[in-house]
């Protein structure tokens, strides 16, 4: 916009330097023709005025002082002609004659090309007596223009100059003004800017009468936003109660009727229903999991959060699980690591690196979690010796719904690590998987440290 409205400003100020220019050499062209006419038409009034009639013809006086009034123009060429009734007496018989004679002794003007020169000329006409009867008598004087054109040219370049001037002074006044109008809008966005994630209060900063539409606007974008992401906030919380206990309670359900049961292909019925309950739980658990980053990622206000007390408590909640297929947690934690980020984020990625490396772990093997810091990044590796990534790429594993080529038996839904890398981005950290030496997965979270 700023660019736009000096550019406006700036063609606007050409425009009128040019029609300036333009006025001033038009001006300056009809101001000299019409003295220059003036001179000329106040010479031949002289010339008429100093015939006069005599005994047997008439007297011709061509005072110097006529053609000095016109010399005082410029260095110019003068052309004369006089004619009684309609016979030339003196001057230039080719001078070329008025189309409509004048009627009286005030001058009548023309141009006419006159040896290879534009020349203007003013008739008179006087009736003198001559040998007892009236004859008009025709008082023809030209002169060229070169004069006249020199003034214009002139007054043409002080015009261009002047032009060039007001338009030179615009520059500077249509950036200065661009920024006077437009400063209303930057602080504005600089008002708005400065608000944190979870700052969607209506604006109320002191806008211009032409803003408050845009104002308006935004106030009624940000309460429908508000209103959405309290209901987005709400749904997830709703969705975890109301679908995880129920198949929690389907699962109990079925246990309990597989201990009561004798029938072995009731059993085995009862068993597959328990196994698809838990499928059907860890899905849900981690498609809630996946909504619920992707929320708190985009309001996220991040704070320090140690990492080392962070890994242990996940760490703890997964030992039972790891227990029932006897493997083994081994925790290596370098003190204190107080970085900054979500912990609901953080406990989420934790979660689910754990989970993938016992749930994808031979039974008596150890899953080893260290954390440490590693410059100003607090780093949390989990190494197992589960199946490893069988070659597929660790980018590929990353993407929502995508799973390795080795864990088809295992139950999964292809969102764990995904939540992982999300969580990572969010909080200006990274994620990495790769192979590990001698068989199994290492996976590192980075994190920014306090």
């Amino acid at each position: 916009m700023r660019a736009r409205l000096v550019w406006q400003l700036l063609l606007l100020a050409a425009a009128l330097a040019l029609i300036l220019y333009v006025a001033v050499r038009v001006g300056a062209e009809r101001a000299s023709e019409a003295t220059l006419d003036a001179v000329l038409g106040a010479a031949a009034q002289t010339m008429a005025e100093e015939m006069r009639s005599a005994e047997g013809g008439l007297v011709i006086d061509l005072a110097p002082g006529t053609f000095s009034m016109l010399a005082a123009m410029g260095e110019e060429r003068i052309f004369y002609r006089v004619d009684v009734a309609g016979q030339t007496v003196t001057g230039y018989e080719d001078l070329p004659l008025p189309v409509a004679l004048p009627s009286a002794l005030a001058p009548t003007f023309y141009s006419v090309p006159f040896r290879d020169a534009e020349i203007r000329v003013a008739a008179v006409v006087r009736a003198l007596r001559i040998d007892g009867r009236n004859a008009p008598v025709l008082v023809l004087l030209g002169q060229t223009r070169e004069g006249q054109g020199a003034i214009a040219n002139q007054l043409g370049n002080r015009a261009a100059a002047l032009g060039l001037g007001v338009f030179l002074a615009a520059i500077p006044l249509s950036l200065f003004l661009a920024r006077g109008l437009l400063r209303p809008i930057d602080r504005l966005a600089e008002a708005v800017g400065r608000r944190g994630a979870h700052d969607l209060r209506p604006v109320r900063h002191p806008a211009p009468v032409e803003l408050v539409p845009f104002v308006t606007a935004l106030n009624s974008f940000i309460g429908r936003l508000r209103g959405t992401l309290n209901q987005t906030e709400t749904f997830i919380a709703e969705a975890a109660h109301h679908v995880r206990t129920p198949l929690a309670v389907i699962r109990n359900e079925a246990e309990l009727a597989l201990r009561q049961s004798g029938e072995e292909e009731t059993r085995a019925r009862l068993r597959g229903l328990i196994r698809s309950a838990d499928d059907a739980a860890r899905s849900t658990g981690q498609l809630l999991d996946h909504a619920t980053v992707l929320y708190r990622a985009g309001q996220a206000e991040w704070a320090p959060v140690d990492l080392a007390v962070l890994t242990q408590e996940v760490a703890t909640r997964l030992e039972p699980a790891a227990g029932m297929k006897d493997i083994g947690l081994k925790l290596t934690i370098a003190g204190p690591l107080p970085a900054v980020g979500d912990a609901v984020l953080i406990e989420a990625a934790l979660r689910n690196i754990l989970d993938n490396a016992i749930k994808y772990s031979e039974a008596e093997t150890l899953v080893e979690v260290q954390a440490q810091t590693i410059g100003q990044m607090a780093v949390i590796t989990v190494s197992d010796r589960g199946r490893g990534l069988s070659g597929v790429t660790h980018d590929r594993l990353k993407r929502r719904f995508r799973r390795g080529t080795n864990v088809a038996d295992v139950a999964g839904s292809g969102l764990g690590l995904t939540i992982v890398d999300e969580s990572a981005i969010a909080m200006g950290g990274s994620f990495e998987l790769k192979e590990r030496d001698g068989g199994g997965t290492c996976a590192s979270l980075s994190l920014p440290l306090a």
